[in-house]
């Protein structure tokens, strides 16, 4: 467990006046208890839940299946236990809320992951209790990694950013999307990461397609190749994305490229404390718009138990960078029926600056192997 980040729900309690936090979707329960519970996120009926006061206690309810694999884990001694099949685990959480004297009480929860079904049972059983929603509280406070998440996510991109350079290493004609996959997710594994999300392999003509896995596609002089693939350590995720081109690039890729690349540099130059997110962004579109292709809606987003969150650097977005932040940054193109070409790395936001994390892969030109 994470002592900084129970602070920090320490004081958004107070901030809220709120008598009790819970966190029970998987990503937030990682995020309190600091490790995940296997088989929470496969099937959302095995409730794992934690529940933090503001005095730093934290309680956690998990399955009889999980009992051992949660003991293993030092932190939290209050430790309750329901029964696979036979227990309703809200019953439960309403004994543990009981037993903690909570049951007039104030209570933050997650109102987007908790099933309606469970929680017009926490309302049957505890009709004193006050339930709002704490989901933008646990969005707010995830934003700003502690110095344990930003060593993670740290080593996690190196990992992951070694990994696909290495794939990318091994790439030859003849070689399959498949045989790359095979590659990269042995990469990911020996490298130290427990786990991976969205691997995309995309090879000539599918490169244009922003969210395929891998295919039996057979690799061809000059095909573009766009890999991407989110490691994962302990319910955390770093994105990498990286673009090569077997044998010899053609002017039009490395042009694309080359401003792409500007385009990361651009971004990463106006990272600091205190900087719009919407203004990063504009900045981002003048460079980009020398392409003339249509841009994606965002050029950024915050990252860590979740693929994508909070802040967004976008159109849409709207908000201060902050010390601590982490990003995936990921200038790109798709071309309908052509190619796409994109490169993603992580950065974190610190007091000077920006701090790239994914820096194995040199990427100023566009890669070429095979």
């Amino acid at each position: 467990m994470n002592q900084d980040i129970i602070d920090k729900q320490k004081k958004a309690m107070a901030s809220e006046g709120l008598d009790a936090l819970i966190s029970i979707s998987p990503e937030n329960v990682a995020y309190t208890a600091g490790f995940v519970v296997p088989s929470q996120s496969l099937m959302r009926w095995r409730h794992a839940i934690c529940i933090a006061t503001p005095d730093g206690r934290v309680t956690m309810l998990v399955i009889d299946m999980e009992e051992t694999t949660v003991r293993a884990h030092e932190g939290i001694e209050d430790i309750r236990i329901y029964q696979e099949f036979t227990d309703d685990p809200m019953d439960k959480l309403c004994d543990a809320l009981a037993d903690l004297t909570l049951e007039q009480a104030r209570i933050g929860i997650e109102m987007e992951y908790l099933p309606a079904k469970d929680f017009m049972t926490l309302k049957r059983k505890l009709p004193g209790a006050d339930f709002v929603a704490a989901d933008g509280i646990f969005h707010r406070l995830r934003q700003v990694k502690t110095h344990e998440e930003l060593n993670l996510l740290r080593s996690l991109s190196k990992i992951t950013d070694k990994a696909i350079s290495n794939a990318l290493t091994h790439a030859r004609v003849g070689m399959s999307e498949m045989d790359l996959a095979v590659i990269l997710t042995r990469g990911i594994f020996e490298g130290g990461a427990e786990n991976f999300k969205l691997m995309i392999i995309a090879t000539g003509e599918r490169s244009q397609y922003p969210n395929v896995g891998p295919s039996n596609r057979i690799l061809q002089e000059g095909d573009l190749i766009r890999m991407e693939i989110f490691g994962i350590l302990n319910g955390y995720h770093a994105g990498v994305c990286r673009t090569a081109v077997v044998g010899d690039p053609t002017s039009e890729q490395e042009n694309i490229w080359d401003n792409l690349i500007e385009c990361k540099y651009l971004v990463m130059d106006n990272i600091k404390p205190g900087a719009n997110t919407k203004e990063i962004y504009q900045k981002f579109l003048k460079k980009f718009s020398e392409l003339g292709f249509e841009p994606i809606s965002f050029v950024g987003h915050g990252i860590g138990l979740f693929l994508h969150e909070d802040p967004y650097l976008g159109r849409f977005g709207d908000s201060e960078l902050e010390e601590g932040m982490v990003l995936g940054i990921e200038p790109l193109v798709y071309i309908p029926g052509r190619m796409g070409l994109q490169n993603k790395d992580m950065v974190a936001v610190t007091k000077n600056g920006a701090e790239l994390l994914s820096d194995y892969t040199r990427t100023d030109k566009l890669l070429r192997v095979g």
